[in-house]
């Protein structure tokens, strides 16, 4: 059976979509940590920095895409920046919290930023 010529370049194209898909970093996703001050020189000031308390009650988070959040919860904390892809679905925050940050499911919504719209 011989393929047309535009069927093998659309299934290369796919293999090769699904690869690089495949090759993203949990911090190409969703962001990475930033370190405790003095924070990096393209990091938001520490003054528009939101700090968002975690809670027993909480159950979701709004932030916005490249927005430096401070999270809070039990004492500890950790500061992240979402600098990563415009989010096409919400996720875990245990996915980026350190270990036993929070002992329950909180929902991360990432919202597009005037940035991602020139």
């Amino acid at each position: 059976m011989k393929l047309p010529v535009p069927s093998i370049a659309a299934l290369a194209l796919s293999a090769a979509s699904l690869s690089a898909v495949a090759a993203l970093k949990p911090a190409d996703l969703f962001g990475e940590p930033v370190a405790p001050p003095p924070l990096s020189a393209r990091s938001t000031p520490p003054s528009q920095i939101a700090t968002i308390t975690i809670t027993g009650d909480t159950r979701w988070v709004n932030v916005n895409h490249y927005e430096v959040v401070r999270f809070a919860a039990n004492g500890s904390e950790f500061t992240w920046y979402f600098d990563g892809m415009a989010q096409p679905r919400p996720f875990d925050l245990s996915e980026i919290a350190p270990a036993g940050f929070v002992g329950h499911s909180v929902t991360v919504y990432v919202s597009p930023s005037e940035r991602d719209f020139p």
